[in-house]
């Protein structure tokens, strides 16, 4: 397995496979990998010739006080799991690689970014759009592969892909959860082990509320009310958000159905998570 640093390297590596007939993977990361990252590589290695993963922690995606200088970094421990994986190039730029002095341009896909995360972090999806459009543009793939846990930033992707023509199949893999239900984060690292019990509530409340739907109740309101009381339970978890919305578009709707997508954004101390649920799924 190889580590590249230099986007030239990287997108000669790019045509040298197309030219031989490869096709190329790529799993966008920002490192510290878990097995929900290990989920799409092995996917990703089904599905190409050359299977790419990047390891960026991406600066514009972070908002004023949020943890960009603390997020978790280990490239030792990332490169391992990457190679057992089945991934064949670690893409790792630096900052300044990736951002020269005089950037100035960015992606914004607009309606898609304005709600959950999007309210909450304003301009997150600017920063993550602009980057993968540049690990698009620089990897070559033709197959991207996300995970579901970040639901709206996949459903923003898949946008920004097919606004911009990018020819780029971009696959949603299902929540990794640990044995007790807690999607895999790599932010679950700054979890203490009380905070990480705690944190078990966002789960908890996704299988309230799909158990009340199983059970006939389709009423947002209702299945809101249920969820909300799941979490208020625990002490140390605050709401950022808890919303309803349309599993295909992200839009408002007041009756649940199948394909009705319950997304949270919890604070669990001072770590924020996310988690979601679609009513008619298991995961």
């Amino acid at each position: 397995m190889r580590i590249v640093t230099s986007i030239a390297e990287m997108q000669s590596i790019a045509r040298t496979a197309h030219g031989a007939g490869k096709t190329i993977g790529l799993v966008p990361t920002m490192g510290f990998l878990h097995q929900g990252h290990a989920s799409l590589m092995h996917e990703g290695r089904k599905r190409c010739d050359l299977l790419v993963t990047s390891i960026f922690v991406n600066p514009t995606q972070f908002g004023v006080g949020e943890d960009f200088e603390r997020y978790p970094r280990d490239m030792e421990r990332d490169s391992a799991l990457a190679q057992e994986a089945g991934v064949d190039l670690i893409f790792a730029p630096a900052a300044t690689e990736m951002y020269p002095s005089g950037f100035e341009t960015y992606v914004d896909v607009e309606r898609l970014t304005l709600p959950l995360c999007g309210a909450s972090r304003p301009g997150h999806f600017r920063g993550v759009t602009t980057v993968v459009c540049k690990l698009f543009n620089i990897v070559q793939p033709d197959v991207a592969l996300f995970g579901k846990k970040d639901f709206q930033q996949l459903a923003v992707i898949r946008r920004m892909t097919a606004d911009l023509n990018m020819a780029v199949g971009i696959v949603g893999m299902p929540i990794i959860r640990e044995p007790d239900g807690l999607a895999m984060s790599s932010r679950n690292s700054y979890l203490s082990p009380a905070e990480r019990r705690s944190a078990l509530c966002l789960n908890r409340a996704i299988t309230a509320a799909r158990a009340a739907f199983r059970a006939g109740e389709t009423s947002v309101a209702r299945l809101r009310e249920r969820a909300e009381a799941i979490i208020a339970e625990e002490p140390a978890a605050l709401i950022d958000y808890l919303e309803y919305r349309d599993g295909d578009t992200l839009a408002e709707c007041s009756q649940a159905d199948h394909r009705t997508l319950l997304a949270l954004a919890v604070k669990i101390g001072q770590t924020r998570l996310i988690d979601n649920g679609i009513m008619g799924e298991d995961d």
